[in-house]
């Protein structure tokens, strides 16, 4: 079982996590659409033995999917520490630990570096992704060009090759109808906000759209300061929320759903889960927030499969994620 990294942090009542993704290729090798699988494997042990070479060496594992289930390998995808894509293809990937950091080997680019910290802290996920780059960077020659940046496979990523999230929980602008207004007001500053985990619950993630001309700091003093204002209408409406007898009533059923359901499906769990989790912030619930966090991150079909060792009964999975959920909120 992971580390608990995802619990806690600044502005947790809204903000479940920061998220840093690092893009970077090296100079002397072709990207993986032109690779071939000697190449592709030659490449991915050069990356890895760069990483056991370094002061990094005791932080992170290599984890070779081709060894995994297709259910684990799922699991890791559930938990954004793979790309859904690089899960089918059963690449290889270094994993932190405490699971708060991956790198993918040769995946879209060589190196894509994923780095998480709980709460409102874009700081503390790229100084830590910023690390591993570094060493990167001063053992092998990565693609660079003075006008252009760093060399990316696509040309969106060009530049910094920087991405930086912040996944939110907006039930309150939700509830308002206020989110088509959101998503369009940010998408003219450059940055998107979709959908996370699925479309019942109210989780959200805000993310950078531009990585070219535009430096690391920038972009995380940009999303830093939309995703403060958001936040701020977040809980000013949530004060009104508050004062609601039908939505304390709401919330109230949900908490019992959760904890008295004996099957439930991820999306029903998303939607219950985001009342739940509204419920403690408004002060309604005294569940410990990291019960909430926790089941957040671990209940999407996959990751309950594998954790279960029930992987050749994904019928199983409404019934699994049931009986956790009593175990967690009792």
């Amino acid at each position: 079982m992971m580390n608990k990294w995802f619990n806690g942090g600044a502005d947790s009542d809204v903000v479940l996590f920061s998220k840093v993704r690092l893009a970077r290729n090296l100079a002397d090798v072709p990207f993986k659409s032109r690779m071939s699988k000697e190449i592709k494997k030659s490449t991915v042990k050069k990356l890895y033995a760069c990483i056991k070479n370094s002061s990094l060496a005791g932080d992170f594992n290599l984890v070779d999917l081709s060894s995994c289930s297709d259910i684990k390998a799922i699991s890791y995808a559930e938990k954004q520490l793979v790309s859904p894509e690089f899960a089918k293809e059963k690449g290889s990937f270094l994993l932190s630990t405490d699971e708060d950091i991956s790198v993918m080997l040769c995946e879209e680019d060589h190196i894509r570096i994923t780095s998480f910290a709980a709460g409102l802290n874009i700081e503390k996920a790229y100084a830590a992704a910023d690390k591993a780059d570094n060493v990167f960077i001063e053992n092998m020659h990565i693609a660079f060009d003075e006008r252009l940046g760093f060399i990316t496979a696509s040309p969106i990523n060009l530049g910094t090759g920087l991405k930086v999230s912040v996944a939110l929980h907006l039930p309150a602008i939700k509830a308002n109808g206020e989110i088509p207004r959101l998503v369009s007001m940010v998408g003219k500053l450059g940055l998107s906000l979709r959908t996370l985990y699925s479309e019942k619950g109210a989780f959200y993630i805000l993310s950078n759209q531009i990585s070219m001309g535009i430096s690391e700091k920038a972009a995380i003093d940009n999303i830093n300061a939309v995703a403060a204002q958001i936040i701020r209408q977040e809980r000013n409406l949530r004060d009104v929320m508050k004062r609601s007898e039908s939505w304390e009533d709401k919330l109230y059923r949900s908490m019992g759903t959760l904890k008295m359901a004996r099957r439930l499906d991820f999306s029903e769990f998303t939607q219950l889960i985001s009342d739940v989790r509204l419920g403690i912030a408004l002060g309604f619930f005294n569940e410990d927030l990291s019960a909430v966090e926790y089941l957040i991150h671990n209940l999407a079909d996959g990751t309950v499969l594998a954790d279960s060792s029930k992987e050749e009964e994904p019928e199983l999975a409404p019934k699994l994620r049931a009986q956790i959920i009593r175990d967690k909120l009792k």
